[in-house]
């Protein structure tokens, strides 16, 4: 079936997207000895505030190690959706991007809901407008509408389903045995990697990740031939031509488990660069190689990080522990439309994971 894609011409936001902005606030570097007592005076501040950490796996290794030694959380977004919902903690710290922060208040309401920095955003989210995306919404009145997690409140207002890349083939397959047609939004990568998957017959909105979507098809193929008995992992966020190479193609938490349960002895990893550290410390015996995102010619061969994940910081931590800000507010009629979806994949997945043989130790779900 071919895709159609709607082509959203200014995705660049008139430059909001320049990760210029966002690299100008990336945390100074720490001594050690400034880094063990920043995270000393979270760990404290954590516990005083009766809050909680919860961290994706892409964000500066510091901060992992620093929510799973205090109760916390290191996992996927959707691990962290469940997670702070479930935890009794009265504050969350969410050490991510926006959107994250946004979908642990639309499900916590209650809660207090703070992030290091609130300008941490996500390329997707810029590069899908509510306004823009409620009128494509409107011109295909017969489609489930079905959002990827990094798109802001507002536009998951407006969806029947919310997925993450852990749950989003499984969601659109069941979608499809019952005759439904899909509105897909907003990476178009992974939305093709479902329709092909699936077979299902999905309308594409036409996004990407600023970071998956640098990873090269020739490239990787070269760098392969360099380590023959290497397996690819590849998140499903990168182009066709990285994909078609991939032995395992999943989530963070599904590339994690590869590592740990697979017996190579090497693995070439096409997603954010963060994720190695936690791969190493459950993993310590496997070679991990960075997907090239660039040529030979290039300063760099491997800049597989998220700007915005990079604003994340010990530093800054700590100040919006003793501030109690940037805290997260979304509006409330824009959250209980928008928690309508999000619960909605969540129950499912539920369901799912009671068939389901279990989670991986230390990972959460694949």
């Amino acid at each position: 079936m071919d895709q159609v894609s709607f082509d959203y011409p200014r995705q660049d936001a008139e430059g909001a997207t320049c990760t210029a902005h966002a690299w100008a606030k990336v945390p100074a570097p720490l001594t050690t000895a400034q880094r063990q007592d920043l995270a000393t005076r979270a760990a404290d501040l954590l516990k005083q505030h009766n809050a909680v950490l919860v961290a994706h796996y892409y964000v500066d290794g510091a901060l992992q190690d620093l929510a799973l030694a205090t109760g916390g959380i290191v996992s996927d977004s959707l691990e962290m959706a469940r997670f702070g919902r479930d935890h009794a903690a009265q504050t969350l710290v969410v050490a991510g991007v926006r959107f994250m922060g946004e979908t642990a208040k639309i499900l916590s309401p209650e809660k207090r809901v703070l992030m290091p920095d609130l300008d941490a955003t996500c390329s997707l989210d810029l590069g899908c407008p509510a306004d823009d995306f409620a009128r494509f919404c409107d011109a295909h009145p017969d489609r489930q509408v079905v959002v990827y997690a990094n798109t802001s409140a507002a536009v998951k207002a407006r969806a029947d389903w919310m997925v993450t890349s852990s749950c989003a083939l499984d969601i659109v397959s069941d979608l499809h045995a019952k005759g439904q047609k899909i509105l897909w939004a907003p990476d178009r990568h992974l939305g093709r990697y479902i329709q092909e998957q699936t077979g299902a017959d999905m309308l594409m909105w036409n996004g990407a990740c600023i970071v998956h979507d640098e990873f090269k098809g020739l490239e990787l193929q070269l760098l392969r031939e360099q380590h023959p008995g290497a397996l690819v992992l590849v998140h499903p966020e990168s182009p066709k031509s990285v994909v078609e190479q991939a032995d395992v193609v999943g989530s963070t938490s599904a590339l994690i488990k590869a590592v740990v349960e697979g017996s190579a002895p090497a693995y070439i990893v096409a997603t954010d660069n963060g994720i190695l550290h936690r791969m190493r410390q459950l993993a310590p015996g496997k070679t991990l190689i960075e997907a090239p995102t660039a040529g030979n010619s290039a300063t760099c061969k491997s800049c597989a990080h998220c700007p915005w994940m990079a604003m994340n910081g010990l530093a800054n931590l700590v100040d919006c522990l003793q501030g109690g800000q940037p805290e997260i507010h979304v509006d409330e009629a824009t959250r209980v439309k928008a928690e309508r979806c999000i619960t909605r994949m969540l129950d499912f997945t539920a369901a799912r994971k009671s068939q389901a043989s279990g989670m991986t130790p230390g990972i959460g779900a694949a």
